[in-house]
Protein backbone atom coordinates (compact mmCIF):
# COMPACT_ATOMS: atom_id res chain seq x y z
CA UNK A 1 0.00 0.00 0.00
CA UNK A 2 1.58 3.28 -1.06
CA UNK A 3 2.46 5.72 1.69
CA UNK A 4 0.15 8.69 2.09
CA UNK A 5 1.81 12.10 1.62
CA UNK A 6 2.20 14.04 4.82
CA UNK A 7 -0.24 16.90 5.27
CA UNK A 8 1.32 20.29 5.98
CA UNK A 9 0.62 21.55 9.47
CA UNK A 10 -1.25 24.80 9.95
CA UNK A 11 0.22 27.02 12.62
CA UNK A 12 -1.72 30.24 12.29
CA UNK A 13 -3.16 32.51 9.61
CA UNK A 14 -2.47 31.50 6.05
CA UNK A 15 0.48 33.29 4.54
CA UNK A 16 -1.12 33.62 1.11
CA UNK A 17 -1.74 37.16 -0.02
CA UNK A 18 -5.25 38.55 0.11
CA UNK A 19 -4.98 38.71 -3.66
CA UNK A 20 -5.14 34.88 -3.68
CA UNK A 21 -8.53 34.83 -1.96
CA UNK A 22 -11.48 35.70 -4.27
CA UNK A 23 -14.47 35.40 -1.89
CA UNK A 24 -17.00 37.69 -3.58
CA UNK A 25 -17.95 36.53 -7.07
CA UNK A 26 -18.65 39.03 -9.87
CA UNK A 27 -22.14 37.51 -10.21
CA UNK A 28 -22.87 38.55 -6.61
CA UNK A 29 -21.50 42.02 -7.27
CA UNK A 30 -23.72 42.43 -10.32
CA UNK A 31 -26.76 41.28 -8.33
CA UNK A 32 -26.09 44.03 -5.77
CA UNK A 33 -25.65 46.61 -8.53
CA UNK A 34 -28.99 45.57 -10.08
CA UNK A 35 -30.66 46.50 -6.77
CA UNK A 36 -29.27 50.02 -7.17
CA UNK A 37 -29.12 50.88 -10.88
CA UNK A 38 -30.24 49.66 -14.27
CA UNK A 39 -26.87 50.59 -15.80
CA UNK A 40 -24.77 47.87 -17.36
CA UNK A 41 -21.82 46.77 -15.18
CA UNK A 42 -18.72 45.75 -17.11
CA UNK A 43 -16.81 42.62 -16.17
CA UNK A 44 -13.78 44.63 -15.08
CA UNK A 45 -16.02 46.84 -12.92
CA UNK A 46 -17.50 43.78 -11.19
CA UNK A 47 -14.04 42.37 -10.49
CA UNK A 48 -12.84 45.76 -9.20
CA UNK A 49 -15.81 46.14 -6.85
CA UNK A 50 -15.33 42.58 -5.58
CA UNK A 51 -11.64 43.29 -4.97
CA UNK A 52 -12.30 46.54 -3.07
CA UNK A 53 -14.91 44.85 -0.87
CA UNK A 54 -12.49 42.00 -0.18
CA UNK A 55 -9.71 44.42 0.79
CA UNK A 56 -11.94 46.33 3.20
CA UNK A 57 -13.36 43.19 4.85
CA UNK A 58 -9.89 41.68 5.16
CA UNK A 59 -8.65 44.78 6.98
CA UNK A 60 -11.60 44.65 9.38
CA UNK A 61 -11.09 40.94 10.08
CA UNK A 62 -7.37 41.43 10.58
CA UNK A 63 -8.04 44.13 13.18
CA UNK A 64 -10.57 41.91 14.95
CA UNK A 65 -8.13 38.97 14.81
CA UNK A 66 -5.46 41.03 16.57
CA UNK A 67 -7.94 42.03 19.27
CA UNK A 68 -8.92 38.38 19.82
CA UNK A 69 -5.26 37.29 19.87
CA UNK A 70 -4.67 39.53 22.87
CA UNK A 71 -7.07 37.23 24.76
CA UNK A 72 -5.56 34.10 23.19
CA UNK A 73 -8.71 33.45 21.15
CA UNK A 74 -9.11 32.35 17.53
CA UNK A 75 -12.89 32.72 17.44
CA UNK A 76 -14.00 36.28 16.85
CA UNK A 77 -16.85 37.87 18.79
CA UNK A 78 -18.65 41.19 18.19
CA UNK A 79 -16.52 43.11 20.70
CA UNK A 80 -13.49 42.30 18.52
CA UNK A 81 -15.22 44.13 15.66
CA UNK A 82 -15.78 47.17 17.86
CA UNK A 83 -12.14 47.04 18.91
CA UNK A 84 -10.97 46.89 15.28
CA UNK A 85 -13.02 49.96 14.37
CA UNK A 86 -11.92 51.81 17.50
CA UNK A 87 -8.25 51.22 16.67
CA UNK A 88 -8.48 52.05 12.97
CA UNK A 89 -10.99 54.69 11.89
CA UNK A 90 -10.35 53.81 8.23
CA UNK A 91 -12.39 50.61 8.60
CA UNK A 92 -15.51 52.39 9.85
CA UNK A 93 -17.51 51.59 6.71
CA UNK A 94 -21.00 50.30 5.98
CA UNK A 95 -22.38 52.49 8.75
CA UNK A 96 -26.01 52.06 7.64
CA UNK A 97 -25.72 48.54 9.02
CA UNK A 98 -25.02 49.87 12.52
CA UNK A 99 -28.67 50.79 13.10
CA UNK A 100 -29.71 47.17 12.49
CA UNK A 101 -27.13 45.39 14.64
CA UNK A 102 -27.16 44.98 18.44
CA UNK A 103 -23.36 45.15 18.34
CA UNK A 104 -23.46 48.86 17.54
CA UNK A 105 -26.37 49.98 19.72
CA UNK A 106 -23.98 51.56 22.21
CA UNK A 107 -22.24 53.53 19.46
CA UNK A 108 -25.32 54.80 17.64
CA UNK A 109 -27.19 55.62 20.83
CA UNK A 110 -29.90 53.68 22.68
CA UNK A 111 -33.28 55.39 22.60
CA UNK A 112 -35.61 55.43 25.64
CA UNK A 113 -39.29 56.30 25.79
CA UNK A 114 -40.95 58.49 28.43
CA UNK A 115 -41.09 55.56 30.86
CA UNK A 116 -37.38 54.83 30.48
CA UNK A 117 -37.91 51.69 28.39
CA UNK A 118 -35.53 50.99 25.51
CA UNK A 119 -37.14 51.67 22.13
CA UNK A 120 -36.66 48.71 19.73
CA UNK A 121 -34.40 49.28 16.75
CA UNK A 122 -35.89 50.45 13.47
CA UNK A 123 -38.04 47.97 11.55
CA UNK A 124 -37.01 46.85 8.09
CA UNK A 125 -38.42 48.77 5.18
CA UNK A 126 -41.23 47.23 3.17
CA UNK A 127 -39.65 48.26 -0.13
CA UNK A 128 -40.20 45.90 -3.05
CA UNK A 129 -36.55 46.06 -4.01
CA UNK A 130 -34.35 44.25 -1.43
CA UNK A 131 -32.13 46.56 0.60
CA UNK A 132 -28.50 45.97 1.51
CA UNK A 133 -29.62 44.88 4.97
CA UNK A 134 -32.14 42.35 3.69
CA UNK A 135 -29.60 40.90 1.26
CA UNK A 136 -26.71 40.71 3.71
CA UNK A 137 -26.88 36.91 3.98
CA UNK A 138 -25.60 36.65 0.40
CA UNK A 139 -22.13 37.50 1.68
CA UNK A 140 -21.87 34.74 4.28
CA UNK A 141 -19.85 32.29 2.17
CA UNK A 142 -17.35 34.98 1.18
CA UNK A 143 -17.01 36.25 4.75
CA UNK A 144 -16.32 32.74 6.04
CA UNK A 145 -13.70 32.27 3.33
CA UNK A 146 -11.95 35.46 4.43
CA UNK A 147 -12.10 34.34 8.06
CA UNK A 148 -10.43 31.05 7.13
CA UNK A 149 -7.74 32.94 5.22
CA UNK A 150 -6.90 34.72 8.49
CA UNK A 151 -6.84 31.45 10.44
CA UNK A 152 -9.87 32.32 12.56
CA UNK A 153 -13.57 31.57 12.91
CA UNK A 154 -16.37 33.75 14.24
CA UNK A 155 -19.53 33.37 16.27
CA UNK A 156 -22.78 33.71 14.25
CA UNK A 157 -23.39 37.27 15.48
CA UNK A 158 -19.95 38.34 14.25
CA UNK A 159 -20.50 36.67 10.86
CA UNK A 160 -23.84 38.46 10.62
CA UNK A 161 -22.18 41.82 11.28
CA UNK A 162 -19.46 41.20 8.69
CA UNK A 163 -22.14 40.13 6.19
CA UNK A 164 -24.07 43.32 6.83
CA UNK A 165 -21.06 45.61 6.60
CA UNK A 166 -19.97 43.99 3.31
CA UNK A 167 -23.47 44.27 1.85
CA UNK A 168 -23.97 47.91 2.84
CA UNK A 169 -20.46 48.90 1.73
CA UNK A 170 -20.87 47.33 -1.71
CA UNK A 171 -24.34 48.85 -2.10
CA UNK A 172 -22.96 52.30 -1.28
CA UNK A 173 -20.08 51.68 -3.69
CA UNK A 174 -22.62 50.84 -6.42
CA UNK A 175 -24.61 54.02 -5.76
CA UNK A 176 -21.49 56.19 -5.91
CA UNK A 177 -20.27 54.48 -9.10
CA UNK A 178 -23.65 55.10 -10.75
CA UNK A 179 -23.46 58.74 -9.66
CA UNK A 180 -19.97 59.06 -11.16
CA UNK A 181 -21.35 57.85 -14.49
CA UNK A 182 -24.36 60.17 -14.37
CA UNK A 183 -22.34 63.25 -13.38
CA UNK A 184 -19.34 62.54 -15.59
CA UNK A 185 -16.87 62.29 -12.73
CA UNK A 186 -16.39 62.85 -9.02
CA UNK A 187 -18.00 66.15 -8.08
CA UNK A 188 -17.30 65.94 -4.35
CA UNK A 189 -13.64 65.03 -4.28
CA UNK A 190 -11.15 65.46 -1.49
CA UNK A 191 -8.49 63.84 0.65
CA UNK A 192 -7.85 63.70 4.37
CA UNK A 193 -4.32 64.18 5.68
CA UNK A 194 -3.51 63.09 9.23
CA UNK A 195 -0.88 65.08 11.15
CA UNK A 196 0.16 65.35 14.79
CA UNK A 197 -0.75 68.58 16.66
CA UNK A 198 2.03 71.14 16.40
CA UNK A 199 3.63 69.48 13.39
CA UNK A 200 3.53 71.09 9.94
CA UNK A 201 1.19 69.43 7.46
CA UNK A 202 2.93 67.45 4.72
CA UNK A 203 3.08 69.09 1.27
CA UNK A 204 0.31 68.18 -1.18
CA UNK A 205 0.93 65.36 -3.61
CA UNK A 206 1.04 67.23 -6.90
CA UNK A 207 1.06 64.01 -8.89
CA UNK A 208 -1.56 62.18 -6.83
CA UNK A 209 -3.01 59.56 -9.22
CA UNK A 210 -6.38 59.79 -7.40
CA UNK A 211 -6.94 63.24 -8.86
CA UNK A 212 -7.14 61.69 -12.31
CA UNK A 213 -10.34 59.93 -11.22
CA UNK A 214 -12.22 63.21 -10.80
CA UNK A 215 -13.26 63.16 -14.47
CA UNK A 216 -14.44 60.27 -16.64
CA UNK A 217 -14.67 59.27 -20.27
CA UNK A 218 -17.03 56.80 -21.84
CA UNK A 219 -20.73 56.34 -22.37
CA UNK A 220 -23.35 57.17 -19.79
CA UNK A 221 -24.92 53.72 -19.69
CA UNK A 222 -22.05 51.51 -18.48
CA UNK A 223 -20.27 51.39 -15.13
CA UNK A 224 -16.62 50.64 -15.83
CA UNK A 225 -13.58 49.88 -13.75
CA UNK A 226 -12.51 53.51 -13.45
CA UNK A 227 -15.96 54.40 -12.12
CA UNK A 228 -15.50 51.82 -9.36
CA UNK A 229 -12.09 53.24 -8.52
CA UNK A 230 -13.56 56.74 -8.38
CA UNK A 231 -16.38 55.51 -6.11
CA UNK A 232 -13.75 53.88 -3.89
CA UNK A 233 -12.11 57.27 -3.30
CA UNK A 234 -15.50 58.52 -2.10
CA UNK A 235 -16.22 55.57 0.21
CA UNK A 236 -12.73 55.36 1.75
CA UNK A 237 -11.70 58.80 2.95
CA UNK A 238 -7.96 58.40 2.61
CA UNK A 239 -4.93 56.66 4.02
CA UNK A 240 -3.36 53.26 3.59
CA UNK A 241 -6.62 51.33 3.21
CA UNK A 242 -7.85 53.41 0.28
CA UNK A 243 -4.52 53.22 -1.52
CA UNK A 244 -4.29 49.47 -0.98
CA UNK A 245 -7.86 48.95 -2.17
CA UNK A 246 -7.15 50.88 -5.36
CA UNK A 247 -3.86 49.08 -5.98
CA UNK A 248 -5.35 45.62 -5.47
CA UNK A 249 -8.39 46.43 -7.60
CA UNK A 250 -6.16 47.50 -10.48
CA UNK A 251 -4.10 44.34 -10.12
CA UNK A 252 -7.21 42.16 -9.99
CA UNK A 253 -8.50 43.63 -13.26
CA UNK A 254 -5.28 43.74 -15.25
CA UNK A 255 -6.23 40.78 -17.42
CA UNK A 256 -10.00 41.23 -17.32
CA UNK A 257 -11.84 42.24 -20.45
CA UNK A 258 -14.03 45.31 -20.32
CA UNK A 259 -17.25 43.51 -21.38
Amino acid sequence: MPAQPARPERSGPETASVMDVPPFKPSLVKAVFRDVTSMHVSRSAAWAAASVTRTVLTEIIEGARRAAAEEARRKLVPRDLLSAIDRNVEVEVGSKWYDHSPTFRGLTGVLYDAEGVIVPSRKRSGSRRPSAVVGAHRFEAGVKKLLRSQGVTAVPAMVRDLDGIASVFLTDLARDAAMVVREGGVKRFGTVTLAMPGEPAPPPLLKDPLLALSTRRGDGRTIGREDILAATTMQLFGGNLRQRALTEARAATQNTSAG
